[in-house]
């Protein structure tokens, strides 16, 4: 094999997504600095499970990587925010790995804040229910930033495909319905339960309205806002 040939590396596991990790882990020993962008992969078998776990065959991948091309594609090291943008790509792609999650990552950075989206079609797993999935990542992605840059260190927003602008969106209609309802009742609502995102969502676009106060009651995972009408006080 010359220098400038492809590399190509074979890797199984009992699912596509940890074969795709463990051959990424084999360039990445390889190639230190490896940009996963520039790794194409050929699913060569989806793996099958036998009955209780008997005859179960691997799944296997074809993992190809031009290391001439990313010489080609380096980009510079000028301008501020690079670590950190590399920092939480590369965490987004080990968690989407290793949940099994086919996805693309993309990270922006504009002035404090570092916003990252994942696309494709698993993208629903790294979601969750009620968005409890993607938050828990966020979370971790945005503490391991804080401690690798100190007080200094950037607000992480994680995204995947729209779903938080969609989800906000949602809660502000539903935010509206209920103070709408109390309003004319006189008579308390209590929602659903909510992350912490999503609570702090409905308590600043109910903040201003009149005759409107919310608070949250409950326990984690099951604390949920209360819409109510405001006291005289």
């Amino acid at each position: 094999m010359s220098e400038g040939d492809p590399i190509i590396v074979e890797a199984e596991g009992e699912t596509v997504g940890e074969a795709k990790w463990i051959s990424l882990r084999e360039l990445e020993r390889r190639f230190p600095g490896l940009d996963r962008d520039l790794v194409a992969f050929e699913v060569v078998s989806e793996g099958e499970r036998g009955l209780l776990g008997v005859g179960t065959s691997p799944a296997r991948v074809l993992a190809r990587f031009d290391p001439g091309e990313q010489r080609a594609h380096a980009p510079s090291t000028a301008g501020g925010g690079s670590d950190t943008s590399t920092l939480v790509r590369e965490m987004l792609e080990e968690v989407a790995l290793a949940l099994g999650a086919d996805c693309r990552v993309e990270v922006e950075v504009e002035g404090d804040t570092v916003s990252a989206s994942l696309t494709g079609p698993d993208v629903a797993v790294l979601i969750g229910k009620h968005g409890k999935t993607i938050d828990s990542i966020q979370y971790v992605v945005g503490a391991a930033v804080a401690s690798a840059g100190g007080d200094a260190s950037p607000r992480v927003v994680v995204d995947a495909a729209g779903y938080r602008d969609r989800r906000e969106t949602r809660l502000a209609q539903l935010a509206d319905r209920t103070a709408a309802q109390v309003q004319r009742t006189g008579e308390t609502v209590r929602l659903e339960p909510m992350s912490s995102v999503e609570r702090k969502i409905v308590h600043l676009r109910l903040k201003d309205t009149t005759g409107i106060e919310t608070h949250s009651e409950g326990d984690e995972p099951n604390r949920y806002v209360v819409v109510a009408p405001a006291s005289d006080e």
